[in-house]
């Protein structure tokens, strides 16, 4: 493993050594560089996620059940995809080309929101293409992270990446509300501006991101059987697996969103500012967290996160109202994100081995994100058929028996530990 930096030169992964283990370092040039791109790309995103649920739903009148299912396929539908994407960045050892392509696609989804109008199958088709492109170049980035910085600074280098990020987020929706300021509530003025800034960052992507090249694996080191054989290591099987159930019972923020401006009557001026609040939180959290992570346990941090999420939920239908429940949903959803999505990816670095490294971040992820496609369509479901309240409730309840079998699976007690580093010529990570 190598710490990479903005420049070409490499070094070993352990100069920094044990000793240095208790200093506070942010992380390697690298880190900082595709934190840069996350910023920049999510300011374009979050512009499109801080509108949607309002265009979708007032604009388009779409009900909870077809809000759902667009909400889905807006995250669940291009695990395919994901998996792709991983397993040619490592077939290749081309992880920015990868990642590149997919921060391209994103960007370009942004015009043809505006070439959709008001169909919804446009739209959908558009969504996926979004996601598309997030999800070829979500596990490239993160593998690249892990490949920048040494393992027991995993935690904090994903924390430091995930704060850069929700810098962005934060931005995003502020900007949203500028432009629709300022152009009568356009939505198509917002869509316009967000390809323009995603643009922006894929530039800066190929400006300054390093790849972590090594030589073109030998022939059966990357394979579609190699890549299948990654969950023969229990530690992969239950990380995936735990990945699985928590994103079963995690319902997308626009759902949160929708139901705070229902209960409070907010107006489409103030909606964005929800977003806002959530990337506020994240980006104040995103960087402690991690670096507790690292300090008392991933798996606590990461577990402490998910009863967070159940709070909010509770939350939406509990005895609070005002601003009090929107400070506090707000507050505790970013800390929600701030303590599980790095996290989650700094526990699978350590038990994936450097050859595979991005395929398995992206079969985590992927099967997350088909589990969250089931929760989403679900969840619409569920609110259209028993109201609001009573999936909301079910919801909390379902991320709360989530937690308990993710402990379950991810007890030390159970996993035999990081897979052991495999030669050149290991298909699979061997439990040590």
């Amino acid at each position: 493993m190598y710490l990479s930096t903005i420049g070409r030169t490499e070094l070993p992964a352990d100069a920094d050594g044990p000793g240095r283990r208790g200093r506070w370092t942010l992380a390697g040039g690298n880190v900082l560089a595709l934190g840069t791109v996350s910023l920049i790309t999510d300011v374009s995103a979050e512009m499109v996620t801080a509108v949607l649920p309002l265009y979708l739903v007032l604009g388009l009148q779409l009900g909870p059940a077809a809000y759902g299912v667009l909400d889905g396929l807006n995250t669940g539908a291009t695990a395919l995809l994901r998996l792709v994407g991983g397993y040619l960045a490592d077939r290749t050892s081309r992880r920015k080309a990868v990642a590149g392509t997919g921060y391209g696609l994103s960007a370009l989804a942004k015009l043809g929101l505006v070439v959709a109008g008001g169909s919804a199958p446009a739209l959908g088709l558009v969504l996926a293409a979004d996601r598309a492109g997030k999800g070829l170049r979500t596990a490239p980035r993160d593998a690249l992270i892990s490949l920048s910085v040494p393992e027991h600074s995993l935690g904090r280098a994903f924390g430091v990446h995930r704060a850069m990020d929700s810098v962005g987020a934060f931005a995003g929706p502020l900007v949203a509300l500028a432009v629709l300021t300022a152009a009568a509530q356009s939505f198509e003025a917002v869509f316009v501006t967000s390809f323009c800034v995603a643009a922006l960052g894929v530039l800066v992507l190929v400006l300054f991101v390093r790849d972590h090249r090594a030589p073109r694996p030998p022939a059966g080191t990357v394979s579609p059987r190699a890549a299948a054989g990654l969950l023969a290591a229990a530690p992969v099987r239950r990380l995936t697996a735990a990945a699985c159930l928590l994103g079963l019972a995690t319902i997308g923020d626009g759902f949160v969103y929708l139901l705070l401006q229902r209960r409070e009557d907010l107006s489409i001026g103030w909606f964005p500012l929800l977003a806002v609040g959530t990337s506020l939180s994240y980006l104040l959290l995103a960087a402690p967290l991690g670096a507790l992570a690292d300090r008392i346990g991933r798996l606590p941090v990461m577990l402490g996160g998910y009863a967070l999420l159940a709070v909010v939920y509770l939350l939406l239908h509990g005895p609070l109202d005002g601003p009090a429940l929107l400070v506090l949903a707000v507050a505790l959803n970013g800390a929600f994100y701030a303590a599980t999505e790095g996290v989650l990816m700094a526990l699978a670095g350590p038990v994936l081995p450097e050859r595979l490294r991005t395929t398995g971040i992206a079969l985590i992820q992927s099967g997350q994100a088909l589990a969250y496609l089931g929760s989403s369509v679900l969840f619409g479901l569920a609110w259209q058929t028993w109201g609001a309240a009573a999936a909301s409730r079910g919801a909390a309840v379902a991320v709360l028996v989530a937690g308990v079998l993710t402990a379950l699976l991810l007890s030390p007690r159970r996993s035999p530990g990081p897979a052991s580093r495999p030669g050149p010529d290991e298909r699979t990570p061997t439990p040590s």
